[in-house]
């Protein structure tokens, strides 16, 4: 069954949605999750009795119309049931980062103004008892796993299954009360407020209607073909707009499988056993996923390298004609036939993609080299372009008009402008109601006439309708020189590399550009282990004068390729830190999308940037951090300030 099959009167809400599918297709998989090594599977018809159950559980504890239900946890099929159970019962869903420390979580459950919370596990139950006091409005927290919680005071902490077991008890007595909520939910009723990840201050919660999540589901759905028989897998945090519209929105509405993987840590073997035919990942997942496969060719003997050398440099020059069905000599469609058989599928099996049929990666810009090392293997990986406040989708690509330097044409019923400062805005049915307690924000980020600021800088190409993305328009400026500044394109080239984790660069305003690196730990002390190389932190592994030397050749490297762009050609890296420590979203630099707060790494890292631009060679410094529990701590270090060649065209260019 197609979503436009699916298209029926009367789909107006998530539960109506939930009800079609248990009618139409009860017997197929709805959900599964991996527990203890083995997979779980739940039908739509029976994931509408567990939804029901809880339902009614928080019936019988007293949740009432418009009440704000806090899910806290990683991907389960328990938590997403209790979403659609929260707007069964009138209320209004809010999903947290599960990562987030205690002073994050406070701040949310307090700006909603939570009554309830369904949480995980006992380390969900612990934050949000460290935080109570200070949460007036909070009464009811429901959780999932048992373990470590036998002694806790149940007065107002209640199992999962208990909820679901009173439920399902006083069915008869409550459930016309719980029908009399659901039929009076409509395409204006709330379906979940998320919140942004906030990059420059407070987060701000994002009310999305079953309007903005119903017709951006159907719409994409259409533009992709996605059917019934789909799979995908649930692994992105539930707090994220993305997950959101993938494994709850799209998900009710084609009515395919949504798989949840056991853990973090046995991600990539479920995602292998599953074979998703449609998947969708931040770019630092398949940045992630490209270093561990360099770090095992790197292990392999020289035949292997040789072999996977070879059929790269083939697959790179034919495999995205082939997969947009562009002519191709039959001389290269059989070496890639044989690439195919000796490299490119087992590649594929390796990494789980073997079945996908549709991948995206959205979240934040994609480095063009990571882009087409993927498409070249034959899997269909597109971008797409969106915001929380879009409910995703902005723009997306079509097949056949899949480029790494665009995010695609504008997406089913989206309408596009440019405003003459160069920044992107948007109208469509996905755009957000409100921000949550905040008529501020909402007036300034959405018109009168629906037109929303995306806060990005970018522009419409003629003749193809595609929008390129140059940056954020607060980040995009200008070189002293009057050369364009755009950080982000420069950051993206850099963490092609393996040995690279994150990146960040400066230079607005000023003469030249300089760069803050973060190494991955994985691939170098892979490197390291290889090479007999004994480091005792990672501090001293990123001080390694031989570390220094290849990120050194990297910077280097990008810096003649981004000398080949004429308008981007003044951003290059002059000089750089290979920093003592990761940046963490524990510690403030990065939200829990991973995104790079600029503003407060400049300050507190002020230090350091002035050392790159007063021509120090060395710089020692004190940085506070954030340990796992919680405690603030501070590690001290002196790090080497590099210098790195550029090419002369960028000084030519700068002059002009």
């Amino acid at each position: 069954m197609t979503a436009v099959q699916a298209n029926q009167t009367g789909l107006e809400s998530i539960p109506a949605l939930l009800a079609r599918n248990a009618s139409q297709f009860g017997d197929a998989p709805a959900y599964r999750e991996k527990e203890f090594g083995i997979w779980q599977s739940w039908t739509w018809a029976q994931t509408l009795e567990e939804t029901e159950a809880l339902a009614l559980g928080m019936l019988d504890l007293g949740l009432a119309p418009g009440d704000h239900v806090a899910i806290i946890g990683r991907n389960r099929p328990y938590l997403y049931w209790a979403m659609i159970a929260a707007e069964m019962c009138g209320a209004v869903p809010v999903p947290l980062y599960q990562d987030a420390v205690a002073e994050e979580m406070a701040y949310v459950l307090d700006h909603c103004g939570a009554r309830f919370a369904i949480v995980g596990d006992q380390e969900q139950v612990d934050k949000v008892i460290e935080v109570q006091d200070r949460l007036p409005a909070f009464e009811q927290m429901i959780y999932l796993d048992p373990r470590g919680l036998r002694k806790y005071d149940h007065s107002k902490l209640h199992q999962y299954a208990q909820v679901q077991d009173e439920g399902r008890a006083k069915r008869s007595a409550l459930m016309g009360e719980l029908k009399a909520r659901m039929d009076v939910l409509n395409y204006d009723s709330t379906c979940v407020m998320l919140y942004t990840s906030g990059t420059t201050g407070k987060p701000k919660g994002v009310v999305l209607s079953n309007r903005n999540v119903i017709e951006t589901s159907k719409s994409s759905s259409e533009f992709d073909g996605l059917r019934q028989s789909d799979e995908i897998l649930a692994y992105l945090p539930m707090a994220w707009v993305g997950d959101f519209i993938f494994s709850v929105g799209q998900a009710l509405w084609s009515g395919f499988c949504t798989n949840c993987p056991e853990s973090a840590d046995t991600m990539h073997v479920d995602l292998r056993e599953i074979g998703p035919t449609y998947y969708f990942a931040p770019p630092r997942v398949f940045e992630m996923q490209l270093t561990q496969v360099m770090i095992r060719m790197e292990d392999a003997g020289r035949l292997k390298q040789w072999l996977f050398k070879t059929f790269m440099e083939h697959a790179r020059k034919v495999g995205p004609a082939i997969l947009d069905g562009l002519p191709v000599s039959g001389m290269d469609r059989l070496k890639y036939a044989l690439g195919e058989l000796m490299i490119y599928g087992p590649l594929k099996n390796t990494l789980g993609f073997s079945n996908v049929r549709v991948g995206y990666t959205a979240g934040e810009a994609i480095g063009p080299e990571i882009f087409d090392f993927y498409r070249s293997l034959g899997i269909n990986l597109k971008q797409l372009y969106g915001q929380t406040e879009a409910t995703v989708f902005i723009t997306a690509q079509p097949d056949g008009e899949v480029r790494s330097d665009t995010v695609g044409v504008a997406s089913p019923g989206v309408e596009l402008k440019i405003a003459e400062n160069g920044e992107v805005f948007y109208r469509s049915p996905g755009v957000f109601v409100e921000y949550y307690k905040n008529p501020e924000s909402t007036a300034g980020t959405k018109d009168a006439e629906g037109w929303v600021a995306t806060g990005d800088a970018g522009f419409i190409e003629k003749d193809s309708g595609h929008l390129r993305i140059i940056d954020r328009a607060k980040d995009v400026g200008q070189m002293a020189s009057g050369a364009l500044f755009a950080p982000k394109y420069v950051e993206n080239k850099l963490k092609f590399y393996p040995n690279i984790l994150e990146a960040v660069v400066f230079g607005n305003g000023r003469d030249e550009c300089t760069a803050f690196i973060n190494i991955d730990l994985t691939a170098v002390g892979n490197w390291a282990e290889r090479n007999n190389i004994a480091y005792a932190s990672y501090q001293e592994l990123a001080g390694h004068p031989d570390v220094l030397a290849a990120i050194s050749s990297h910077v280097e490297e990008v810096n003649r390729s981004v000398a080949e762009d004429e308008m981007l050609s003044g951003c290059q890296v002059h000089r750089f830190v290979v920093l003592h420590k990761e940046l963490d979203a524990d510690d403030g630099e990065l939200t829990r999308t991973r995104k790079v707060r600029r503003r407060i790494i400049e300050e507190k890292y002020a230090d350091i940037i002035a050392a790159l631009y007063d021509g120090s060679s060395e710089v020692s410094t004190v940085t506070e951090v954030t340990y796992e529990d919680g405690r603030k701590g501070s590690i001290s270090a002196t790090l080497d300030v590099r210098s790195a060649a550029v090419q002369p065209v960028a000084q030519k260019m700068a002059a002009e």
